[in-house]
Formats: C-alpha cells, structure tokens, sequence
C-alpha cells in the first residue's frame, strides 16, 4: 500500500492543474462581476433562478466534500475498502448535484431563459454548465481511484482526486451567491 507521501509529483501535478482550473475560473468570475457592475437590472434575472435548488446543491456539494475528507482519513489508516465506499459515496453526491441542475436547466428553458436570452444568462449556462462538466470529471476521477484503492494501488491518488473535488465545490460557493443571490 501506499501512502499520500509517496507521490510528491502527482501532489505537484494536481497543484499546477488546480491553478489552471482556478485561472479559468477566476477569469469567468471576474468578467462576471465586472460586466455585472454595468447591468443593475441582472438582479431581476438573477431572481428567476431557484435559490432553493442552488441552495441545496450548495449543501450537496459541502456534505460530498466531508466524504471525500473521511475517504482520505480511512486510506491513511489502511481502510481501503471503507475509502473506496466513501468515494463512491462522493460520485452519488455528484450525480444528485447534477440531477438538481439538470431540473434546474429544465425549469429554466421552459421559462424561457436560453443561453441567448440575454448576457446574464448567457454567463449563467456558461459558468454553470463549465462547472458542472468538472462535476462529472471529479465522478470519472472518483471512480477510477475508488477501483485503485480497492485494488490496494494508488491510494495517495484519494487526496489528489480530493483536492480537485474541493475545489469544484470552492468554485460552486462562488457561483451559487453570485448567479442566484445577486437579485
């Protein structure tokens, strides 16, 4: 078995990625705010989005994030198959996340409210649909280092794949204040 210490350079590698991802992020985010700043009435748009919902993926994503910590806990104390289990359990907040937005996506359009109605929502899918394509490669991550650790390889990979799944959530605590409580 290995531990999280024996692989500094995946450590390194997935900093650098986070850094990547952060600069895109960032960057959405800031053009955000900045053209937002020009366009008051972006608060009656914001004011269709259904808090309720961001509001509990926000708790979706906090509470996926705890299993991820308690995957990484159990690998550092030889709990292989408790640790594979609480991944899986993290994909499964994932694939609720994804089935609230995907409603929410739903509700929206039949509103409506296309990626061409406006900037505002124009931004919305775009910040929202990048995000939630980084949900589903922080799943296929999940997967693929829950089969590893199963197996007893890789298992310093849980704190990379975890690292990355924070800030997926990170990014999400962003975006929810801004796109649904902005009105």
């Amino acid at each position: 078995m290995e531990t999280a210490t024996e692989l500094p350079n995946s450590r390194m590698a997935i900093w650098w990625f986070l850094a990547s991802e952060v600069a895109i992020f960032g960057g959405l985010i800031v053009a955000y705010v900045l053209v937002r700043l020009h366009h008051p009435e972006w608060g009656e748009y914001a004011s269709h989005t259904i808090n309720a919902a961001g509001a509990i993926n926000t708790m979706v994503l906090l509470t996926s994030s705890l299993a991820v910590v308690l995957a990484h806990q159990a690998v550092e104390e030889g709990k292989l198959e408790k640790a594979s289990k609480l991944l899986l359990t993290t994909v499964a907040f994932g694939l609720v996340f994804l089935a609230i937005k995907a409603y929410e996506y739903t509700h929206e359009l039949h509103a409506g409210f296309t990626p061409v109605t406006n900037l505002f929502w124009s931004f919305y899918y775009l910040m929202t649909g990048l995000h939630g394509l980084h949900v589903v490669g922080g799943m296929i991550a999940m997967i693929a280092v829950s089969r590893s650790v199963r197996r007893g390889e890789h298992s310093a990979r849980v704190e990379c794949v975890g690292m990355y799944w924070h800030l997926v959530d990170i990014v999400w605590i962003f975006l929810f204040p801004l796109l649904y409580l902005a009105s």
